[in-house]
């Protein structure tokens, strides 16, 4: 799961409900994903920006797109890149299930948020003994409010630990590349030590 500061509801001017906090933290590790392969990732500055200047994105709960509670073409969701990570402001619409998420949150039942999204520019690295990946741009298509934000388990956790193994495929590759290069320059310079031998007999 990405980090996040809080989850809250507001009143907005009218007196309806807004839902507000931060979707995502900039430059704070995520909690440790990917199981027996451990991995971490982190979201720099900018990440988002180009995405929710032209893409069509909504609030869901629970990534689920049979509840949206709002949308940004349609006014009702409001995003923004700041100092801490990526703003969001929800505006609910006024139906019994949107109130029920909207009191389970003033009640602190649901406190923490997900987004969905492609990582669109990347990079990956070794921290402290562990795989890491610095996500730069990104492709968003949601953020929620979720129950459990456990973020292996979306469909963002899945395409994150498709392109985590494509990484360690690489490097399993690269380790085995050089290691069949040390094998054959040890076999040819055997080779070359016995053709000398010979060649002074």
């Amino acid at each position: 799961m990405l980090p996040m500061t809080e989850l809250r509801v507001n009143e907005s001017e009218k007196g309806s409900a807004v839902i507000e906090g931060h979707a995502a933290v900039f430059d704070s590790w995520s909690e440790t994903l990917g199981g027996i392969f451990p991995f971490r990732e982190i979201v720099r500055k900018g990440a988002f920006s180009e995405s929710i200047g032209k893409d069509d994105i909504r609030a869901l709960f629970n990534h689920d797109p049979n509840y949206v509670l709002g949308r940004n073409r349609a006014g009702t969701l409001e995003l923004a890149e700041d100092e801490v990570g990526l703003r969001v402001r929800i505006l609910p619409p006024d139906t019994g299930w949107a109130r029920d998420i909207v009191t389970s949150i003033r009640r602190g039942d649901i406190t923490q948020m997900s987004i969905g999204f492609i990582v669109e520019e990347d990079e990956w690295s070794t921290k402290d003994s562990m795989d890491v990946r610095e996500i730069r741009k990104v492709q968003l298509f949601d953020v929620s409010p979720v129950t459990f934000p456990a973020y292996t388990a979306t469909d963002v956790g899945v395409r994150a630990m498709q392109e985590y193994d494509g990484y360690k495929a690489e490097q399993r590759s690269k380790e085995q590349a050089e290691k069949q290069t040390a094998e054959r320059a040890k076999q040819q310079a055997k080779l070359k030590g016995l053709q000398t031998k010979f060649k002074n007999l």
